[in-house]
C-alpha cells in the first residue's frame, strides 16, 4: 500500500507501485490536467509539483511518492487566482493549450525559488517544457507578469505596465 498526498488530500494506492504517477492521476485520481506527452520526461506536459518542486509524472512511478505530497495543476489554486495562472489569463499565453498545465506548474515552481527570475533564469527554469505551437514570448512574458506581484486588472493595466519594462521587451522579443 503507497500513501500520498495530492492537493491535500490523503490518498493510497495498491496496485501496481511501478505504475507512473501521471496514469494515476488521470485514471483514478481524475484529474486530466496533466497531459501525457512524450512518456520519456523530455516535453514538460505533465509536470505536477513532488514536495513543492517541479516533477514529471509520466517518469515518476507510484511508489516514489509514498509520503509526500503531490500538486496538481488542479491543486495550484482552487479559485484560480495563482499569480501564474492570473498572468497566464491576462496575456492570452495558450494557443492549443496543451502543454500550459506544465508550462505553468513549472512556471510556479520556479517562481517560489526565484521571486524575481532573469531572462536567464526563466530560459533555463522551462527549457524542459516545450510548446508546439510556440507562444514561448508570451510564457516569458506571463512569468515576468506574475513575479511582479501585480493582479492583472480587467482594463489591461497591469499587462501594459509589465510590458513597458526593458527587460519584459526584450523577452517578448526573443524566439
Amino acid at each position: 500500500m503507497v500513501r500520498f498526498k495530492i492537493n491535500g488530500a490523503n490518498r493510497q494506492f495498491d496496485g501496481d507501485p511501478a505504475m507512473p504517477l501521471l496514469w494515476y492521476l488521470r485514471d483514478i485520481a481524475e484529474l486530466t490536467g496533466s497531459k501525457f506527452g512524450c512518456g520519456m520526461g523530455l516535453c514538460g506536459a505533465c509536470t505536477v509539483h513532488i514536495d513543492g518542486k517541479a516533477a514529471r509524472s509520466c517518469v515518476t512511478q507510484v511508489n516514489d511518492v509514498a509520503g509526500r505530497s503531490i500538486t496538481t495543476i488542479e491543486g495550484l489554486s482552487a479559485k484560480g487566482d495563482h499569480p501564474v495562472q492570473v498572468a497566464w489569463k491576462a496575456l492570452n499565453v495558450p494557443q492549443c493549450g496543451y502543454c500550459q498545465s506544465g508550462q505553468m506548474m513549472q512556471a510556479a515552481a520556479l517562481l517560489k525559488t526565484k521571486p524575481k527570475p532573469t531572462d536567464r533564469e526563466i530560459e533555463e527554469a522551462m527549457r524542459g517544457n516545450i510548446c508546439r505551437c510556440g507562444t514561448y514570448q508570451r510564457i516569458r512574458a506571463a512569468i515576468k507578469l506574475a513575479s511582479a506581484g501585480r493582479p492583472a486588472h480587467p482594463t489591461g493595466a497591469a499587462v501594459a505596465e509589465i510590458r513597458c519594462t526593458g527587460e519584459c521587451a526584450n523577452a517578448e522579443g526573443k524566439a
